[in-house]
């Protein structure tokens, strides 16, 4: 779900093709997307215009950083139909909300068998609503743990091993903190989500009708608990997001972070010094002996219902999804790709994306979000109802059970 700028370019080679190239009218596509600040994208869109032999041409409009935003703005545009939107970069929480609407065309046939091939199981999962394929999954994502392998030689396993070596780095007057993202927004919902999946649960029950949590939530409550109370909480965790953990690491008064791949390229570029000392492992696990099981984030394109070009649309999201493009997107962005075959490529592994292995182990364990149309309401209760993380308490998982259900029934106010 999070992107930022990174460190070498590398070309990139679009292979795409296009049903109409040369046939009459340029067709102009509007891509919304997130901010890239790497320029990957701006450089694919480019490629994929030219490779089109003159079907369409894309025009990037780049959206606010905030995700709560970009789905804001995107929505206000469907809403109007606004025939302006033809491809849309979203969310993979945003899917069954955005096809429930009727604002996105589903990938049929040919086109649906074409998306599904090589792309990994879980990506696709997240972009499939009522068995439709309603979106093509353009990069996943998922978060590890990285240390410093100056400081901790041996990483943890555990969650409580890692605030106790945190502890310990503290007593020893060294850089000790763990970045979380903490902040009351979509990051602290993950994490919650995270810490109750690898806990053995899971937000809401099977068919998403109401909210499940049990005691899986009250040890990821008491996780929460152990690191806010302890030295290794960094004093500005209830208003950290992802990147603000990136900088803090950055600066080297930190010891762990968990966070996705884009620290890395970061690191490269902004502290190279820093960057050779930088190990990665999988998530602490909460039970000992069984994996961690990560939130998989990411970003699907989609077609919008009122584009005025939905064939060039579809052909552009093909050329736009490539491998070419993905080797790029994650070696220049840090963006995790979705085609499986990349996990093993040496383009990529040698290209700048050497902790590829972990990032594919974590992403067959890992966990989706809850996948509801209401999911925007479910994650604001849970953000707000848990918020800081330094009152967060067992006693108020009622509270949030009882809040969480509202939101599924379009109860109650949203916070």
């Amino acid at each position: 779900m999070f992107a930022a700028a990174a460190a070498a370019a590398v070309p990139v080679l679009a292979a795409c093709g296009s049903s109409g190239g040369g046939s009459g009218r340029t067709a102009t596509l509007n891509w919304y997307m997130f901010p890239d600040g790497s320029g990957s994208f701006a450089t694919a869109a480019a490629n994929c215009s030219k490779a089109s032999n003159g079907a369409y041409t894309i025009k990037i409009n780049v959206l606010p950083n905030d995700a709560d935003t970009q789905r804001q703005q995107m929505v206000r545009r469907l809403a109007a139909k606004d025939s302006s939107l033809d491809i849309l970069g979203l969310d993979v929480t945003w899917e069954a909300e955005f096809s429930e609407a009727g604002w996105i065309l589903p990938f049929t046939g040919a086109r649906r068998t074409a998306v599904e091939n090589g792309t990994l199981p879980a990506a696709i999962k997240a972009a499939v609503w009522r068995n439709q394929l309603v979106a093509a999954p353009l990069n996943t994502n998922t978060q590890l743990l990285w240390y410093r392998k100056d400081l901790v030689p041996e990483p943890p396993t555990t969650w409580s091993q890692m605030v106790a070596d945190a502890t310990r780095l503290a007593k020893e007057g060294k850089p000790h903190y763990i970045e979380v993202q903490g902040a009351e927004y979509e990051g602290y919902t993950v994490l919650f989500n995270t810490l109750v999946a690898s806990a053995g649960g899971s937000i809401l029950n099977a068919s998403s009708t109401s909210a499940q949590l049990g005691e899986p939530a009250v040890k990821a409550i008491q996780a929460i608990q152990q690191l806010a109370q302890s030295p290794a909480a960094d004093p500005s965790w209830s208003n950290q997001h992802e990147d603000d953990n990136r900088l803090a690491f950055e600066s080297g008064n930190a010891a762990f972070e968990l966070n996705y791949p884009f620290i890395y390229p970061s690191a490269l570029q902004n502290n190279p010094s820093l960057a050779k000392k930088i190990g990665w492992t999988q998530y602490p696990s909460l039970v000992a002996g069984q994996p961690s099981h990560v939130t998989i984030g990411g970003n699907d394109l989609a077609v919008s219902a009122y584009s005025k070009h939905p064939n060039q649309a579809f052909d552009a999201i093909t050329c736009l999804r490539g491998s070419a493009n993905q080797t790029t997107y994650a070696i220049k962005g840090g963006l995790p790709p979705t085609l499986t075959a990349l996990y093993t490529d040496p383009a990529l592994i040698k290209g700048g994306y050497p902790f590829a292995g972990a990032i594919y182990t974590a992403l067959q364990n890992g966990v989706a979000r809850p996948q509801t149309p209401a999911y925007q309401s479910v994650s604001l209760q849970i953000s707000y109802n848990l918020s800081p993380p330094t009152s967060v308490s067992v006693g108020k998982l009622n509270t949030l059970k009882s809040r969480i259900n509202d939101a599924l029934n379009s109860k109650g106010l949203v916070p």
